[in-house]
Order: C-alpha cells, then structure tokens, then sequence
C-alpha cells in the first residue's frame, strides 16, 4: 500500500509537471475542481514558504525524515495489534515520503488538486497530501474508539 500510495502520488505530480506551465489551471469541474499546477516552498497551505533557508531546510528536511524513522517504527509495532493504526500510521509516512522526495529533488512540493466552492477556496494539494488525511481520520476514528472503550471498561467495573 505505502509503495502504490509513493509511486501514485509521484506519477500525478510527473504528469502535472510535464503538461501544465507553472499557475496553469484546467477547469475539471465548473465553480467546484481544477487541475492547477501549484509550486508549493511551505508546509501544508504554504505555512512558512518564506522561511529562512535554515529553518526551512531543518523543518522541511531534517524532522521530516525522522518523523519517517518514527512512523516506520510506529508501523512495526502496531501491525500485529491495530490494522486501524498501523493503516494510519503507513499512510502518514507515505505522504510524507511523497512530499519528501519533492522537497529534495525540486526544493518544493507539487500540489494540483484544487477545489473550491461559492467563493471559498481550499489550497491545493497532492495525494500524498490526501494520504495524510486520510490518516488523520483514520487516526481520530482510532481515539474515539478507544475512548469509547475505557468508557466501557469504566462503567462495567463501577457496575460491579
């Protein structure tokens, strides 16, 4: 899933590059999607895009890539126990890949999937993007459950 995720997410910024001038938008889906290809310097809406070199280089590189040997780590020890997480956790790190190998090859991510709606505009993003939302819900989903549970837990032990 993480290979297929990395490699989907790669061929779409590929295509986008190799068919679209920078800022070129294609309506897909008249006042709702564009195709749009977006430089994107920042983190997730362009948060810090004109950060100094440094910090940008230690907040877009260096944690990335250890927040990656965390998750790998996270992975490991959660397969056997939560498909929930483990999904979660593989997904984070997927997208974090994706975006990784755009920040060392290009100096920035790619993004294109750009919707909007009544006047409202989402920034746009990527699959590798996608992915990492994904794995938020899944990941609140997961918190719920279990919160749930020792609430269950909870109220089964008071009732004895």
């Amino acid at each position: 899933m993480m290979t297929a995720i990395i490699l989907v997410d790669q061929f779409t910024k590929g295509a986008v590059q190799s068919n679209f001038y920078h800022g070129e938008s294609i309506t897909i889906i008249e006042g709702f999607f564009n195709l749009t290809y977006v430089r994107n310097p920042g983190a997730a809406f362009g948060m810090g895009a004109n950060a100094h070199d440094t910090l940008r280089a230690i907040f877009f590189l260096a944690l990335p890539v250890l927040a990656c040997f965390w998750l790998l780590w996270l992975i490991w020890t959660t397969r056997k126990t939560s498909l929930l997480l483990c999904t979660a956790y593989s997904l984070i790190f997927a997208g974090a890949v994706g975006n990784l190998i755009d920040r060392f090859t290009l100096n920035y991510v790619v993004d294109f999937l750009d919707f909007h709606f009544k006047g409202s505009h989402f920034p746009a993003f990527n699959v590798a993007d996608s992915a990492i939302s994904i794995a938020a819900g899944l990941l609140i989903i997961d918190f719920i459950r279990e919160f749930k549970n020792k609430e269950d837990t909870s109220n089964e032990t008071s009732a004895s």
